[in-house]
C-alpha cells in the first residue's frame, strides 16, 4: 500500500483559500463567452488563446474582481469565479467521469458534508473525488484508491489544480486487499466489479454508514444490490438521473433537443451496526 504523496498528511484548510473577491496570482478563473468558456489558472507573463481573437494576456487580470468583463476583438467574456461543477466538467481526462447531477445526489444521499472521512474506490480522472474534497472541507478528509499507478497522476494533478489537495489522500490497492483504515462515514465505488469489494469495504465502514456505488449497466447493480443484501446492508435501492435543459425565453421556452440521459445507475446501501 503506497500513497502518492508518499506520506499521509493531516487535511486542513488552506487559510485565506478561495476567500477573495479579487482575482490573485495561481488563482483559476473561468473566461465565460456566450458559447465557449476556458478554464485558466491566472499565471503572470502567460497568455491565453481564445476562439475570438488575439491572445489575452493573463497578468491584466490579477487585482481584478471576479465578474469583470474582458473585452476582445471579436466579442466580449466575463471573468468568473469557477465552481465545482466547472472543475469537474473542466477536468483533464483520462477516463470517463461523474457528472455534477450524480455527485450532488449521491453526497446528499450519502450526508457527505464538512468533516466526514469518506473511502473512494476508483480515482479515475478524480472528477468525483474533487467534489468529495470541496464537501469535506475544511476539517474532512477522502482518502481514493485506484489499482492503476498511472491514472491517478492526472487525477492528483486535478486536484492540486483546484487547490484541495490537502483533504485527499491517493493510495494504490488491488482488489480485495485491507483498507489500512476504518471508521468511514461513507464509501463511493466507480469500479467495474463493486462486489468483490463489499466484504472489505463493510469493514472499513462505521455503523450507519452509508454506500454508493456507480455501474452504467443493469447486470452490473442487480449483481451489487445481491452482495450487498447477502453482507446484511439495509435500505438497499437504486436510481438513475435525468437531465434535461430548459430554453427559457419569453414567449418561446422549450426544452433543448439533446440532454445528458443516462451516465451511471446509482445504487445505496446502509451498513447497521
Amino acid at each position: 500500500m503506497e500513497s502518492v504523496e508518499g506520506k499521509t498528511k493531516p487535511c486542513t484548510e488552506r487559510p485565506g483559500s478561495g476567500r477573495s473577491a479579487l482575482i490573485q496570482e495561481r488563482d483559476l478563473v473561468l473566461l465565460w463567452f456566450e458559447k465557449v468558456s476556458y478554464l485558466v489558472e491566472v499565471i503572470p507573463g502567460r497568455k491565453i488563446g481564445i476562439h475570438c481573437g488575439k491572445p489575452l494576456a493573463i497578468d491584466e487580470w490579477i487585482g481584478k474582481e471576479f465578474g469583470t468583463k474582458v473585452v476582445c476583438e471579436h466579442g466580449e467574456g466575463y471573468l468568473f469565479k469557477p465552481t465545482v461543477e466547472d472543475l469537474m466538467m473542466k477536468a483533464s481526462r483520462e477516463s470517463g467521469i461523474i457528472y455534477p447531477k450524480d455527485a450532488a445526489f449521491l453526497m446528499m444521499k450519502a450526508g457527505i458534508g464538512p468533516g466526514s472521512k469518506v473511502l473512494e474506490i476508483g480515482t479515475g480522472s478524480g472528477s468525483l473525488t474533487m467534489a468529495l474534497a470541496s464537501a469535506v472541507r475544511p476539517n474532512g478528509c477522502v482518502w481514493t484508491f485506484d489499482r492503476r499507478l498511472d491514472l491517478p497522476q492526472n487525477a492528483h494533478k486535478n486536484v492540486t489544480r483546484a487547490g484541495l489537495g490537502q483533504h485527499v489522500v491517493f493510495c494504490q490497492r488491488t482488489s480485495g486487499e485491507p483498507i489500512p483504515e476504518e471508521g468511514f462515514d461513507a464509501v463511493i465505488l466507480d469500479i467495474p466489479t463493486p462486489w468483490e469489494e463489499v466484504t472489505v469495504v463493510k469493514r472499513a465502514l462505521k455503523g450507519s454508514g452509508r454506500l454508493v456505488s456507480l455501474n452504467p449497466t443493469f447486470n452490473q447493480i442487480e449483481r451489487m444490490a445481491e452482495a450487498l443484501r447477502k453482507e446484511g446492508f439495509l435500505l438497499v435501492e437504486s436510481l438513475e438521473l435525468l437531465e434535461r435543459e430548459i430554453l427559457a425565453r419569453e414567449g418561446k421556452t422549450r426544452p433543448v433537443q439533446r440532454m445528458v440521459s443516462h451516465t451511471e445507475f446509482l445504487l445505496f446501501a446502509v451498513k447497521p451496526a
